[in-house]
Protein backbone atom coordinates (compact mmCIF):
# COMPACT_ATOMS: atom_id res chain seq x y z
CA UNK A 1 0.00 0.00 0.00
CA UNK A 2 1.18 3.12 -0.87
CA UNK A 3 0.93 6.35 1.35
CA UNK A 4 -1.11 9.25 0.58
CA UNK A 5 1.28 12.01 -0.35
CA UNK A 6 0.08 15.56 -2.19
CA UNK A 7 2.10 15.89 -5.22
CA UNK A 8 1.75 19.96 -5.26
CA UNK A 9 4.12 20.66 -2.16
CA UNK A 10 6.84 22.96 -2.43
CA UNK A 11 7.73 24.80 0.47
CA UNK A 12 10.47 27.13 1.53
CA UNK A 13 10.56 28.01 5.01
CA UNK A 14 10.90 31.55 5.66
CA UNK A 15 10.19 32.93 2.09
CA UNK A 16 13.40 34.39 1.44
CA UNK A 17 13.77 32.95 -1.82
CA UNK A 18 10.73 32.11 -4.29
CA UNK A 19 9.46 28.36 -4.16
CA UNK A 20 10.42 26.25 -6.87
CA UNK A 21 8.81 26.60 -9.65
CA UNK A 22 6.30 23.71 -11.74
CA UNK A 23 6.12 24.29 -15.88
CA UNK A 24 4.59 22.07 -17.85
CA UNK A 25 7.17 19.93 -20.68
CA UNK A 26 4.34 21.26 -23.14
CA UNK A 27 4.26 25.26 -22.16
CA UNK A 28 8.48 25.54 -21.75
CA UNK A 29 10.54 26.43 -24.81
CA UNK A 30 14.30 26.18 -25.09
CA UNK A 31 14.76 29.97 -24.80
CA UNK A 32 13.14 30.26 -21.70
CA UNK A 33 14.85 27.12 -19.88
CA UNK A 34 17.85 28.68 -20.74
CA UNK A 35 17.27 32.33 -19.87
CA UNK A 36 15.47 31.31 -16.75
CA UNK A 37 16.99 28.05 -15.25
CA UNK A 38 19.76 26.79 -16.91
CA UNK A 39 21.86 30.30 -16.98
CA UNK A 40 21.07 30.67 -13.27
CA UNK A 41 21.69 27.68 -11.99
CA UNK A 42 17.78 27.54 -10.94
CA UNK A 43 16.10 24.13 -9.81
CA UNK A 44 12.53 23.70 -12.00
CA UNK A 45 10.05 21.41 -11.99
CA UNK A 46 8.72 19.70 -15.49
CA UNK A 47 5.47 18.48 -15.36
CA UNK A 48 3.45 15.96 -17.64
CA UNK A 49 6.01 13.16 -18.87
CA UNK A 50 3.41 10.44 -18.03
CA UNK A 51 -0.01 10.58 -18.93
CA UNK A 52 -2.29 8.45 -16.40
CA UNK A 53 -1.14 5.67 -14.23
CA UNK A 54 2.72 4.79 -14.31
CA UNK A 55 3.63 1.40 -15.45
CA UNK A 56 6.99 1.42 -13.67
CA UNK A 57 5.87 -1.15 -11.16
CA UNK A 58 7.74 -3.98 -9.37
CA UNK A 59 6.44 -6.45 -11.57
CA UNK A 60 7.32 -4.62 -14.85
CA UNK A 61 10.69 -3.63 -13.90
CA UNK A 62 11.32 -7.67 -12.79
CA UNK A 63 10.36 -8.67 -16.18
CA UNK A 64 12.28 -6.28 -17.95
CA UNK A 65 15.73 -6.92 -15.73
CA UNK A 66 14.86 -10.34 -14.56
CA UNK A 67 18.36 -11.87 -14.36
CA UNK A 68 20.41 -9.01 -15.06
CA UNK A 69 22.89 -8.45 -12.18
CA UNK A 70 23.51 -5.05 -10.20
CA UNK A 71 25.04 -3.91 -7.02
CA UNK A 72 22.55 -3.46 -3.99
CA UNK A 73 23.50 -1.43 -1.19
CA UNK A 74 23.39 -2.68 1.69
CA UNK A 75 22.94 0.31 4.16
CA UNK A 76 21.21 -0.90 6.92
CA UNK A 77 18.63 0.80 9.43
CA UNK A 78 20.37 1.55 12.13
CA UNK A 79 22.74 3.89 10.26
CA UNK A 80 20.67 6.83 10.43
CA UNK A 81 20.52 6.61 14.53
CA UNK A 82 24.46 7.33 14.01
CA UNK A 83 25.74 10.78 14.18
CA UNK A 84 27.34 11.00 10.89
CA UNK A 85 30.74 11.54 11.50
CA UNK A 86 31.55 8.02 12.84
CA UNK A 87 30.09 6.81 9.36
CA UNK A 88 32.58 5.36 7.60
CA UNK A 89 30.72 5.15 4.24
CA UNK A 90 28.66 6.75 2.66
CA UNK A 91 26.47 7.05 -0.86
CA UNK A 92 28.46 4.55 -3.27
CA UNK A 93 31.00 3.74 -0.46
CA UNK A 94 28.45 1.67 1.35
CA UNK A 95 29.13 -2.11 1.18
CA UNK A 96 27.30 -3.78 -2.02
CA UNK A 97 26.56 -7.43 -3.40
CA UNK A 98 25.39 -8.43 -6.51
CA UNK A 99 22.17 -9.84 -6.91
CA UNK A 100 19.49 -10.12 -9.88
CA UNK A 101 16.93 -7.74 -10.37
CA UNK A 102 14.29 -10.79 -9.72
CA UNK A 103 16.06 -11.51 -6.70
CA UNK A 104 15.93 -7.70 -5.63
CA UNK A 105 12.10 -7.77 -6.36
CA UNK A 106 12.14 -10.98 -3.60
CA UNK A 107 13.39 -8.60 -1.47
CA UNK A 108 11.25 -6.08 -1.69
CA UNK A 109 7.95 -8.60 -2.10
CA UNK A 110 9.16 -9.95 1.20
CA UNK A 111 9.69 -6.76 2.82
CA UNK A 112 13.65 -7.87 3.82
CA UNK A 113 14.81 -4.95 1.98
CA UNK A 114 12.86 -2.47 3.42
CA UNK A 115 14.09 -3.75 6.74
CA UNK A 116 17.75 -3.94 6.29
CA UNK A 117 17.24 -0.71 3.86
CA UNK A 118 18.70 -2.44 0.87
CA UNK A 119 18.90 -0.04 -2.09
CA UNK A 120 19.57 -0.16 -5.89
CA UNK A 121 21.39 3.00 -7.04
CA UNK A 122 22.79 4.72 -9.55
CA UNK A 123 23.16 1.68 -12.51
CA UNK A 124 23.19 1.86 -15.51
CA UNK A 125 20.42 1.01 -17.72
CA UNK A 126 22.33 1.53 -21.25
CA UNK A 127 22.52 -2.35 -22.03
CA UNK A 128 19.16 -3.30 -20.60
CA UNK A 129 15.57 -3.10 -22.71
CA UNK A 130 14.81 0.11 -20.50
CA UNK A 131 16.40 2.14 -22.66
CA UNK A 132 13.76 1.61 -25.17
CA UNK A 133 10.78 2.17 -23.35
CA UNK A 134 8.83 5.15 -24.33
CA UNK A 135 8.64 7.19 -21.48
CA UNK A 136 12.59 7.22 -20.94
CA UNK A 137 12.52 8.27 -25.09
CA UNK A 138 9.82 10.81 -24.33
CA UNK A 139 12.13 12.40 -21.93
CA UNK A 140 15.25 12.45 -23.68
CA UNK A 141 13.37 14.23 -26.69
CA UNK A 142 12.15 16.92 -24.26
CA UNK A 143 15.38 17.06 -22.31
CA UNK A 144 17.39 17.72 -25.55
CA UNK A 145 14.81 20.21 -26.76
CA UNK A 146 14.84 22.35 -24.04
CA UNK A 147 19.04 22.39 -24.13
CA UNK A 148 20.43 20.02 -22.78
CA UNK A 149 21.93 18.20 -25.05
CA UNK A 150 25.36 17.50 -23.69
CA UNK A 151 25.22 14.61 -21.17
CA UNK A 152 28.04 13.11 -18.94
CA UNK A 153 26.42 9.94 -18.23
CA UNK A 154 24.20 7.20 -19.24
CA UNK A 155 20.26 6.90 -17.64
CA UNK A 156 20.92 5.61 -14.11
CA UNK A 157 18.11 3.99 -12.46
CA UNK A 158 17.40 4.16 -8.58
CA UNK A 159 14.73 1.31 -6.88
CA UNK A 160 14.23 1.35 -3.47
CA UNK A 161 12.07 0.46 -0.73
CA UNK A 162 9.58 3.53 0.85
CA UNK A 163 11.73 5.28 3.23
CA UNK A 164 15.22 4.94 2.41
CA UNK A 165 16.66 8.41 2.16
CA UNK A 166 19.68 9.65 -0.24
CA UNK A 167 21.34 11.75 2.74
CA UNK A 168 22.00 15.86 1.86
CA UNK A 169 24.62 16.10 -0.28
CA UNK A 170 25.48 18.36 -4.03
CA UNK A 171 26.58 17.05 -7.33
CA UNK A 172 29.36 18.73 -9.25
CA UNK A 173 27.28 18.28 -12.85
CA UNK A 174 23.49 19.49 -13.50
CA UNK A 175 21.50 16.49 -13.19
CA UNK A 176 17.55 15.49 -14.23
CA UNK A 177 15.65 13.43 -11.89
CA UNK A 178 13.19 11.36 -13.86
CA UNK A 179 10.14 10.46 -10.96
CA UNK A 180 8.64 7.17 -12.51
CA UNK A 181 6.93 5.40 -9.95
CA UNK A 182 5.82 6.42 -6.32
CA UNK A 183 6.59 9.74 -4.95
CA UNK A 184 9.98 11.37 -3.73
CA UNK A 185 10.52 14.28 -0.98
CA UNK A 186 13.42 16.38 -1.89
CA UNK A 187 15.16 19.10 0.50
CA UNK A 188 17.00 21.50 -1.13
CA UNK A 189 19.12 24.33 -0.58
CA UNK A 190 21.28 26.10 -3.24
CA UNK A 191 25.42 25.96 -3.34
CA UNK A 192 25.42 29.44 -1.19
CA UNK A 193 24.68 27.74 1.91
CA UNK A 194 27.86 25.07 1.40
CA UNK A 195 29.65 26.23 4.48
CA UNK A 196 26.00 26.53 6.71
CA UNK A 197 25.74 22.36 5.81
CA UNK A 198 29.06 21.39 7.02
CA UNK A 199 30.27 19.00 4.33
CA UNK A 200 32.70 16.18 4.90
CA UNK A 201 36.51 18.15 4.93
CA UNK A 202 37.91 17.70 1.72
CA UNK A 203 40.61 15.78 3.96
CA UNK A 204 38.50 13.29 4.72
CA UNK A 205 39.55 11.64 1.13
CA UNK A 206 43.36 10.83 2.10
CA UNK A 207 42.38 8.24 4.56
CA UNK A 208 38.54 6.79 3.16
CA UNK A 209 39.25 7.15 -0.53
CA UNK A 210 35.74 7.54 -1.97
CA UNK A 211 34.04 5.52 1.06
CA UNK A 212 33.02 9.10 2.82
CA UNK A 213 32.59 12.18 0.54
CA UNK A 214 33.29 15.69 0.97
CA UNK A 215 30.17 16.52 -0.94
CA UNK A 216 27.92 15.23 1.24
CA UNK A 217 26.84 17.13 4.91
CA UNK A 218 27.43 15.74 8.03
CA UNK A 219 24.22 17.05 9.80
CA UNK A 220 20.42 15.62 9.43
CA UNK A 221 18.37 18.50 8.05
CA UNK A 222 15.43 17.34 8.95
CA UNK A 223 16.78 16.63 12.84
CA UNK A 224 20.34 18.60 13.06
CA UNK A 225 22.03 19.01 16.02
CA UNK A 226 22.36 22.53 16.79
CA UNK A 227 25.00 22.09 19.52
CA UNK A 228 27.20 20.63 17.18
CA UNK A 229 25.71 22.48 13.56
CA UNK A 230 25.25 25.78 14.90
CA UNK A 231 25.44 27.57 11.92
CA UNK A 232 23.06 25.74 10.15
CA UNK A 233 20.33 27.86 11.60
CA UNK A 234 21.75 30.48 8.47
CA UNK A 235 20.68 27.99 6.13
CA UNK A 236 17.10 27.69 6.68
CA UNK A 237 15.49 30.26 5.28
CA UNK A 238 17.15 29.03 1.61
CA UNK A 239 15.22 25.31 2.52
CA UNK A 240 13.12 24.37 -0.12
CA UNK A 241 11.08 20.99 0.02
CA UNK A 242 8.99 19.53 -2.72
CA UNK A 243 7.21 16.16 -3.55
CA UNK A 244 8.68 14.88 -6.68
CA UNK A 245 5.33 12.48 -8.55
CA UNK A 246 5.27 10.32 -11.37
CA UNK A 247 5.62 12.06 -14.65
CA UNK A 248 7.55 14.73 -12.79
CA UNK A 249 11.49 15.71 -14.00
CA UNK A 250 13.42 17.43 -11.29
CA UNK A 251 16.31 19.82 -13.10
CA UNK A 252 19.17 19.88 -10.48
CA UNK A 253 21.95 22.48 -10.93
CA UNK A 254 25.43 21.70 -10.19
CA UNK A 255 26.17 22.74 -6.55
CA UNK A 256 22.58 22.78 -5.01
CA UNK A 257 22.10 20.59 -2.02
CA UNK A 258 19.20 17.73 -2.02
CA UNK A 259 18.24 15.07 0.11
CA UNK A 260 16.12 12.63 -1.36
CA UNK A 261 13.21 10.55 0.72
CA UNK A 262 11.29 7.81 -0.71
CA UNK A 263 7.76 8.30 0.63
CA UNK A 264 4.97 5.47 0.94
CA UNK A 265 5.39 1.41 1.75
CA UNK A 266 5.93 0.54 -2.14
CA UNK A 267 8.84 0.67 -4.20
CA UNK A 268 10.32 3.83 -5.30
CA UNK A 269 11.65 3.69 -8.77
CA UNK A 270 13.69 7.00 -10.43
CA UNK A 271 15.83 7.62 -13.30
CA UNK A 272 18.57 10.24 -13.63
CA UNK A 273 21.38 11.47 -16.14
CA UNK A 274 23.96 14.35 -15.45
CA UNK A 275 24.78 16.62 -17.75
CA UNK A 276 27.64 19.20 -18.72
CA UNK A 277 27.29 22.18 -16.53
CA UNK A 278 26.67 25.45 -19.45
CA UNK A 279 27.07 28.13 -19.20
CA UNK A 280 31.04 27.61 -18.74
CA UNK A 281 31.29 30.59 -16.73
CA UNK A 282 28.81 28.50 -14.16
CA UNK A 283 31.12 25.53 -14.06
CA UNK A 284 34.29 27.83 -13.43
CA UNK A 285 33.03 29.98 -10.94
CA UNK A 286 31.78 27.42 -8.22
CA UNK A 287 33.36 27.02 -5.55
CA UNK A 288 31.54 23.60 -4.74
CA UNK A 289 32.44 22.08 -7.57
CA UNK A 290 35.79 22.26 -7.31
CA UNK A 291 36.10 21.13 -3.66
CA UNK A 292 34.29 18.02 -5.06
CA UNK A 293 37.27 17.85 -7.66
CA UNK A 294 39.41 18.72 -5.41
CA UNK A 295 38.61 16.01 -2.65
CA UNK A 296 38.51 13.05 -5.75
CA UNK A 297 42.08 14.02 -6.58
CA UNK A 298 43.10 13.43 -2.97
CA UNK A 299 41.42 10.32 -3.31
CA UNK A 300 43.55 8.68 -6.03
CA UNK A 301 46.08 7.58 -3.88
CA UNK A 302 43.76 5.85 -1.67
CA UNK A 303 41.54 3.96 -4.97
CA UNK A 304 44.90 3.24 -6.60
CA UNK A 305 46.69 1.21 -3.31
CA UNK A 306 42.80 -0.23 -3.31
CA UNK A 307 42.79 -1.25 -6.80
CA UNK A 308 46.77 -3.18 -5.97
CA UNK A 309 44.98 -5.36 -2.75
CA UNK A 310 41.79 -5.96 -5.26
CA UNK A 311 44.57 -7.33 -7.78
CA UNK A 312 45.60 -10.23 -5.54
CA UNK A 313 42.53 -11.25 -3.86
CA UNK A 314 40.58 -14.41 -4.66
CA UNK A 315 37.55 -12.39 -5.79
CA UNK A 316 39.33 -9.81 -7.71
CA UNK A 317 36.91 -9.16 -10.39
CA UNK A 318 33.83 -8.00 -8.03
CA UNK A 319 36.06 -6.06 -6.04
CA UNK A 320 37.21 -4.10 -8.99
CA UNK A 321 33.99 -3.92 -10.37
CA UNK A 322 32.55 -2.57 -6.34
CA UNK A 323 35.48 0.25 -6.55
CA UNK A 324 34.86 1.30 -9.97
CA UNK A 325 31.81 1.40 -8.82
CA UNK A 326 32.19 4.35 -6.25
CA UNK A 327 33.95 6.54 -9.32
Amino acid sequence: MTTEVNPRLNSNSDGMIPAIARVSLTDLTKTEFVKRYQKTGTPVILTGLLEGKSEWDLDFLVEKLGDRKFLMRQYGKERYQQDKREWESIGSGVKADYKTFREYGELLRSREAHEKDIYLAKCSINETPLKQEAALQEARKKIIAFGLDKPISHFNIWVGPGGHVECLHYDQMDGTLIQLYGTKKIVLFPSSQTSNLYPFPILVHFYRGLKLRSWFSQLYPEKPDMQAFPNYKKALPYKQEILLAPGEILYIPAGWWHEVTALGDDMVCSINRFWRVYPTWRAIFSWSRWRGYLGSAFAIPYVIASLIFALFSRDRQQKIKEILQML
